[in-house]
């Protein structure tokens, strides 16, 4: 596929990984935030954004969470990228002379168990691949970073620890966003249904919300609540399901859950990735 694709971060992120797992076809277009990543794609400067939405050990990533519901995107496909964590030097530096380990905020937490056996101190950074830049521009043998293979190539580092994760399985889901949605669109698979909604101001409502997909068959993935607003009594919930919208039992459980709700905006209908079983 040809055209381009902005990720969150500098070159060598593990976003830039997601973009050339998912995307191998597309000219990658690093960008500073998250905002800067949707906003390119809603103006039509790129054809597609790369988002980082949540990680098998840290969690999910709260700041994109945020700006799905707002963003005015749609989700067309979902990648789920394996993140080996690696330690970087300078050219020559060893493990027993690295005293500080540079990375974003969600990576330091996924190799936690390794920085305190090597006495090292997490330093956080804006971004993995920056701080691999960064150390590799700084020159100091006691100053790492904490990021992918690519960005050792990248940045010409060494890759002092390899795979250093505290867990073996650790994984991040990015989605793939577009300006446009096809909900006529089938993948060879499963597919997946996101959708956003606020439920209406009744007793049980959430619980009868639900209700349906229960009732249906139909299995939800994941349910986030959101305040809206900055308001304690008014909430959005967020919501994965497997499923595409014209499937019979879907369409009875999505058609029960309007029937509570006052709100309702279908983010996404995308083929499941192959590693979510």
């Amino acid at each position: 596929m040809t055209g381009r694709i902005a990720f969150q971060g500098e070159p060598g992120a593990y976003s830039h990984q997601a973009c050339m797992q998912a995307r191998p076809g597309m000219e990658v277009v690093p960008c500073q935030t998250f905002e800067d990543v949707v906003e390119l794609t809603r103006s039509g400067e790129v054809e597609l954004g790369m988002l980082a939405v949540e990680n098998s050990t840290y969690g999910r990533v709260a700041d994109v969470h945020s700006l799905l519901p707002k963003a005015g995107l749609h989700i067309v496909d979902e990648a789920f990228v394996r993140v080996h964590v690696n330690l970087l030097g300078v050219r020559g530096a060893r493990l027993d002379q690295i005293t500080e380990a540079h990375g974003h905020v969600v990576i330091i937490p996924q190799c936690a168990a390794f920085l305190k056996a090597h006495g090292i101190k997490g330093r956080v950074s804006s971004d993995n691949a920056r701080a691999a830049r960064e150390v590799a521009e700084a020159g100091d043998p006691a100053r790492a970073a904490l990021a992918s293979e690519l960005a050792a190539e990248i940045y010409g580092l060494d890759v002092i620890a390899r795979h250093i994760e505290d867990h073996a399985n650790n994984t991040t889901r990015f989605l793939v966003m577009s300006r446009d949605l096809n909900p006529a669109r089938r993948g060879a698979g499963k597919m997946m249904t996101t959708f956003t909604f606020r439920v209406r101001n009744i007793p049980a409502a959430l619980y009868k919300a639900l209700g349906g997909f229960a009732t249906n068959g139909v299995n939800m993935t994941k349910l986030e609540s959101y305040m809206v607003g900055g308001s304690f009594t008014a909430t959005e919930f967020y919501a994965d399901i497997e499923g595409h919208p014209d499937d019979a039992n879907v369409k009875l459980a999505l058609d029960e859950l309007q029937y509570f709700t006052t709100s309702f905006n279908i983010l996404g209908i995308y083929p499941a990735d192959r590693e979510r079983g």
